[in-house]
């Protein structure tokens, strides 16, 4: 769909396109491509849908040590998952390196050790496992790292065994994060530089029943100093926590700042928080809530239905980050453009950003003010099929 729009100046030329890759519960990385013309048009359109490898696509991740990208199955339809690799070449049509069955349901993976191994994270299958990266971009599974719950949680029907919920790795390289919605913990695993090897280190325990689920690494450019921010999906609420390094090869994590997802209004019921980034400035994070329905805006194509009714939206929120204290403020809620936006990404000069909208079936590209940190008017929109998991850039 064309969009009218004041031109940016930070995306693209007339005749330049950035491609964007968008998985899908359908089965399907589809391969969209979004131009702003000399006039500040933007048009959002799909150019090549990969079928096949993957009965049901949870994650993609780019890895920005070779361009290769790693696509999560989450083996919705049986006991075990897959991951694939693919070269990303300019046409836009991934061209698979190879695909490996996985321990059951992965749902998120991290480049780690200079680029030499992928740690992801299973839902489904109560685990971590990681991968050696060859040269070809190909993977080798390392290590299959299990986890068990002795008694459910304060949540049974959500908190039933161990679910780690995205790896993530922490600025200097040395350890390996992973929010557990299923145990309450973030686990932490030390890295081997010389082999790769994960090492489980003791978690630390979140609050019982928030329900941990993703994050991200701050570090301060005036002190220096380490913070993770975290989204606790049970108990919606967004958290900031000092870091500290231990001598015993551990994390530690120490409360700065907590609040509901919604700032200082209250949650709806049935909303559940989704994911956290950190802007590509570090000055503020970003996330996003699901099911709570709260927003209208304006349909997207009224040629469907000829109507004009507004539709319902989830939200987005924008968290300005203290950098002396590591403390998070909330700064806006804004529709995210429709329902569920389980994952977004935003792009590498941080003005635009891509929102997945699962139940929708839609990828939206909405407008950020980079120096408020606040979310502007959506620029492009495109129908994809199927329940849409996650949207990456190609830049």
């Amino acid at each position: 769909m064309r969009w009218q729009h004041l031109p940016l100046g930070g995306l693209v030329a007339s005749s330049v396109a950035v491609n964007l890759y968008v998985s899908s519960y359908i089965g399907t990385i589809t391969t969209l491509s979004l131009c702003q013309d000399a006039n500040g048009n933007y048009s959002l359109t799909t150019i090549a849908a990969n079928n096949g490898s993957a009965p049901s696509p949870s994650w993609l991740e780019k890895d920005g040590y070779n361009g290769i990208i790693y696509g999560l199955d989450e083996g919705l339809t049986g006991p075990n998952g897959s991951i694939s690799s693919y070269k990303t070449p300019g046409s836009g049509v991934l061209k698979q390196i190879d695909r490996h069955v996985t321990l059951g349901g992965p749902v998120s993976s991290i480049v780690y050790n200079g680029g030499k191994a992928l740690a992801v994270a299973h839902y489904g299958g109560s685990a971590l496992s990681s991968w050696t990266i060859q040269k070809s971009g190909g993977l080798a599974l390392l290590q299959n790292l299990q986890f068990t719950l002795s008694t459910p949680g304060t949540i049974p029907d959500r908190q039933d065994a161990p679910h780690p919920h995205e790896a993530l790795v922490d600025p200097t390289d040395q350890f390996i994060v992973v929010p557990d919605l299923g145990a309450d913990y973030i686990r932490v695993f030390s890295i081997d530089p010389s082999t790769s090897i994960l090492t489980q280190r003791t978690p630390f325990s979140t609050p019982p029943g928030s329900g941990p689920r993703h994050g991200a690494f701050f570090v301060s450019p005036t002190t220096n100093k380490t913070y993770f921010f975290l989204v606790s999906e049970l108990g919606n609420t967004v958290t900031s926590y000092s870091v500290s390094y231990s001598v015993s090869n551990n994390l530690g994590f120490t409360e700065v700042s907590s609040s509901g997802i919604y700032g200082n209004a209250s949650t709806p019921v049935g909303a559940a928080s989704g994911e956290g980034v950190l802007s590509p400035d570090a000055r503020f994070f970003l996330t996003s809530c699901r099911n709570d329905s709260t927003l209208l805006i304006p349909p997207f194509d009224t040629s469907k239905n000829h109507s004009t009714a507004l539709i319902r939206s989830d939200s987005l929120q924008s968290w300005a980050i203290d950098a002396q204290t590591g403390s998070l403020a909330f700064v806006q809620l804004a529709a995210a453009g429709g329902s569920f936006p389980r994952q977004f990404s935003v792009s590498r000069d941080g003005r635009l950003a891509a929102v997945g909208l699962q139940e929708s079936g839609r990828v939206v590209i909405i407008e950020r003010d980079v120096q408020a940190g606040t979310w502007g008017g959506f620029v492009a929109e495109v129908d994809v099929e199927g329940e849409v998991t996650s949207v990456v850039w190609d830049e």
